[in-house]
């Protein structure tokens, strides 16, 4: 099996029911609060490295986590810094995760014109002029694979580390039995 890198992890939570707001920027250090350009706070945490958007509605967004672990270390970090400035909160929100991106390779040259012909256009967009790359859908899961002629891939739309590997199977599956993949 090749091997896949997840590479962002963007998943939201709520810690409470409203948040607010001035308080929790002044008390962050090196938290980014300015309503007129973003209704959130930024803040972003070097470890691990990601970054929290927090909103007045009491939900957060977290970005750039490489796994789930941490994203949980992430948002229960900034709970306790967020308890600590003397905000009601729930300390051990559900957490729903919107998208991993995730990259692999294929470890060869692909031809992205004969792939294009060969899955059909219901299922591949690829426009060379526009943009290097192939992209297919797949419908289960329910990603999006892009495919560069290199033999690159990128995944995007995968709520689950599982939907990573299904997807790049079947894209390998589809390009062997097209006779594109040695």
């Amino acid at each position: 099996m090749v091997k896949i890198r997840i590479e962002n992890v963007v998943a939201s939570s709520s810690l409470a029911d409203m948040l607010d707001l001035q308080p929790i920027a002044f008390g962050l250090e090196g938290a980014e609060y300015e309503p007129d350009q973003f209704p959130g706070v930024i803040y972003r945490l070097k470890k691990p490295k990601t970054a929290i958007l927090l909103f007045h509605s009491g939900k957060l967004v977290c970005t750039g986590a490489k796994s789930m672990r941490e994203v949980e270390t992430s948002i229960a970090t900034v709970a306790q810094q967020i308890k600590k400035l003397g905000q009601r909160i729930k300390m051990h929100p559900r957490i729903e995760v919107q998208n991993i991106v995730a990259s692999s390779d294929l470890e060869s040259e692909i031809n992205l014109n004969a792939i294009a012909v060969t899955l059909g256009l219901d299922r591949v967009e690829y426009e060379p002029e526009q943009f290097p790359g192939l992209v297919c859908r797949i419908d289960d899961p329910k990603v999006v694979v892009l495919l560069f002629g290199s033999g690159k891939l990128v995944i995007t739309g995968a709520r689950k580390p599982l939907d990573l590997e299904v997807a790049v199977r079947q894209i390998m599956k589809d390009l062997r039995g097209a006779g594109l993949l040695r």
